[in-house]
């Protein structure tokens, strides 16, 4: 599996029309999809015979993984915070539009 296809990109700061938990999901899509890859690159560095250059490669290879994932964790991070605002907002627009209400009504 190449870093490439496995990882995905980086995501851009641009948001593209989706919701927070959207955004939550394919994130940690593309987390776990690096995860996965850098176990593979740990597996093959651990249990197969390489050339130094091939060693160095998937060295090289699970330190761009690594970052990567670092750099996913931190968007989740930032997201789920995010996410918890506005729900938090949501929740505080309910209860003043219910005390209207019930003023209203009363």
């Amino acid at each position: 599996m190449t870093l490439g296809s496995a990882a995905g990109k980086m995501p851009k700061k641009k948001r593209e029309n989706l919701s927070v938990a959207q955004e939550i999901d394919g994130l940690e899509e593309k987390l776990t999809l690096c995860r996965r890859s850098l176990e593979e690159v740990t597996g093959r560095l651990r249990t197969e015979e390489l050339s130094p250059e091939a060693r160095r490669a998937l060295e090289k290879e699970k330190n761009n993984l690594t970052s990567r994932a670092c750099g996913y964790e931190r968007e989740l991070k930032s997201l789920r915070r995010e996410n918890c605002k506005n729900t938090l907002l949501s929740m505080a627009i309910f209860l003043l539009l219910l005390l209207i209400y019930v003023y209203w009504t009363m």
